[in-house]
């Protein structure tokens, strides 16, 4: 094993002792339409104030066809605690409606394809794949970004340059796991302010670079 996956694997074993070998997303849903909704919501807002308004969104909004009918004003309402309400409401209001005309109905599940849907970037088509057909993807919000950064994954300047080095590093097979116990860990450890570093044993083994 070479030193850059010994790191790897040391790193990611701690993760799973902390949040176990297969985390799930903190974001609540049951179909493939709930998740991509949420997803969307979940842009500069937290899982726990999505799912507050997604607990009663869902049970209005069932199908594509719902959003695609709903009036923007009250859905603008309904998600307007979930910040940048406006373009949400268009965005979902959109997607559903492209849906709906040019993909027979069905969300697509690659993710070209999904990155030309009104409100789904690259990030959130990475995150709806990995979550709901668990295909390999990497997606790079704020806590892989600074995770990757601080364990020296990644210099990248941006989103898809510390993608690409993800990819490269990570073995595929796991990738839908170690974006997700890099979000958890950064979610509730390795916080942008105040990390726990005492507490963790990434700083006691020198493993992580930021630290050094």
């Amino acid at each position: 094993m070479t030193e850059a996956a010994d790191k790897v694997q040391t790193i990611f074993s701690y993760f799973e002792e902390l949040f176990g070998k297969e985390p799930r997303c903190e974001l609540n849903y049951k179909t493939d339409i709930d998740l991509l909704v949420a997803i969307i919501l979940s842009a500069q807002c937290t899982d726990k104030r999505v799912n507050q308004v997604t607990k009663t969104l869902f049970q209005k909004y069932k199908t594509l066809q719902d959003y695609a009918n709903s009036n923007i004003a009250e859905l603008e309402s309904e998600i307007h605690s979930t910040g940048f309400y406006r373009n949400k409401a268009k965005n979902i209001k959109a997607m559903a409606n492209t849906v709906l005309t040019e993909h027979n109905g069905q969300i697509p599940t690659d993710l070209e394809a999904l990155t030309t849907l009104p409100g789904v970037g690259r990030k959130t088509a990475s995150v709806f794949l990995c979550e709901f057909y668990r295909i390999p993807a990497m997606p790079v919000d704020t806590h892989v970004e600074r995770l990757s950064r601080r364990l020296g994954f990644s210099n990248g300047k941006n989103p898809l340059q510390i993608e690409r080095d993800l990819r490269a590093i990570l073995p595929i097979e796991n990738w839908a796991n170690y974006h997700l116990l890099m979000v958890l860990f950064g979610r509730y450890n390795c916080t942008a302010r105040n990390p726990k570093c005492d507490a963790c044993k990434l700083k006691e083994n020198q493993t992580c670079s930021w630290i050094k």
